[in-house]
C-alpha cells in the first residue's frame, strides 16, 4: 500500500490493490452492504482521494495505510452520486487521536471581543483542510447505524461549499435547487420551532444549529439511519436519496 501511495503522487494510475480494498470492505459496514457496481465506483473514488489528498496525522497519531484508506473510503461515500468533483477545493485531511480544541473570537455588537474554546470532533474549512477525529471516526464504525457519521458531515460541508456559499444548498440545476431550498428550509424552521420548544428529537437537534449544520446532520443520518429520517423529515429524505443515492443500509434491505 506505501508503494501504492507513491506511485500515485507520481502520478501513475491510481489503483487499489485488491487484498486492501477487501479489507476496507469488511471494515466499513457501509461499504459492505453497497452492491457491487458501488462498491467499485467507491473503490475508484478513494483511490482518487489517496491521490489528490494529504493525509495527516496529529498530536501523535499514527495511521497505518489501511486507517487511511478506510477514511478515503468514509470521505468518498457522499459522492457516489455526485462524482470526483466534491473533491475540489481543498487538499488536506488533519486526523486528531481525539477530540480537539479550537479557540474562537467574536466581536459583539458593542464591540466586546469575547473568546472560547470549542472542542470538536471534526471541521471543515473554508478552502482548507478537512479536520477529523479517529477516536470518533472508530466509534462510527463500531456503531454504523446510530446516526452519526463525522466523515460524512465534514464532506457534506465541503460539498455545500462548492457553489461558494455554506447555506445547506449544495451545487444542483436551478429547478432542483428551488425545490431543496424551499423543502429544506421549510423543515428546518420546523425543526428549530421543535428543538426550541424543548421538544425531545429523535434527530440529533445540533441540526437546528443553522441551515448549513442541518443538511449535514441529516446527510448523517441518510448513511446511517435513512429510515428514521424519512419518518422525521420525509421531504428532506427524498431529496438526499435523489442527491447521494440510495443509503447503503436500505440497499441492503
Amino acid at each position: 500500500m506505501r508503494s501504492l501511495i507513491r506511485r500515485l503522487f507520481a502520478g501513475a494510475p491510481p489503483q487499489i490493490p485488491d487484498a486492501d480494498w477487501s479489507a476496507t470492505v469488511d471494515r466499513l459496514p457501509w461499504v459492505r452492504s453497497l452492491d457491487a457496481p458501488s462498491q467499485a465506483k467507491l473503490r475508484t473514488l478513494a483511490a482518487l482521494f489517496l491521490h489528490r489528498k494529504t493525509i495527516t496525522p496529529v498530536a501523535g497519531l499514527e495511521l497505518d495505510d489501511r486507517a487511511r484508506l478506510a477514511l478515503a473510503a468514509l470521505c468518498c461515500l457522499p459522492l457516489l452520486a455526485f462524482g470526483e468533483e466534491g473533491l475540489h477545493g481543498w487538499s488536506q485531511l488533519i486526523v486528531y487521536p481525539d477530540a480537539f480544541r479550537v479557540n474562537r473570537s467574536h466581536v459583539d455588537a458593542a464591540g466586546v471581543m469575547h473568546e472560547w474554546d470549542d472542542e470538536l470532533i471534526g471541521e471543515s474549512w473554508d478552502s482548507g483542510p478537512l479536520v477529523l477525529s479517529w477516536a470518533d471516526v472508530e466509534s462510527d464504525i463500531a456503531e454504523p447505524d446510530a446516526g452519526f457519521c463525522v466523515a460524512v458531515h465534514e464532506m457534506a460541508h465541503k460539498i455545500d461549499a462548492l457553489d461558494g456559499l455554506l447555506d445547506g444548498t449544495p451545487p444542483l440545476p436551478r429547478d432542483w435547487q428551488r425545490a431543496w431550498a424551499a423543502d429544506f428550509q421549510r423543515s428546518f424552521d420546523a425543526f428549530v420551532e421543535r428543538v426550541d420548544a424543548g421538544e425531545e428529537m429523535p434527530i440529533d437537534p445540533y441540526a437546528a444549529e443553522a441551515p448549513e449544520e442541518f443538511f449535514a446532520v441529516c446527510s448523517e443520518y441518510h448513511f446511517s439511519a435513512p429510515a428514521l429520517l424519512r419518518e422525521v423529515l420525509p421531504d428532506v429524505a427524498a431529496h438526499l436519496a435523489r442527491f447521494y443515492g440510495v443509503s447503503p443500509f436500505d440497499a441492503k434491505i
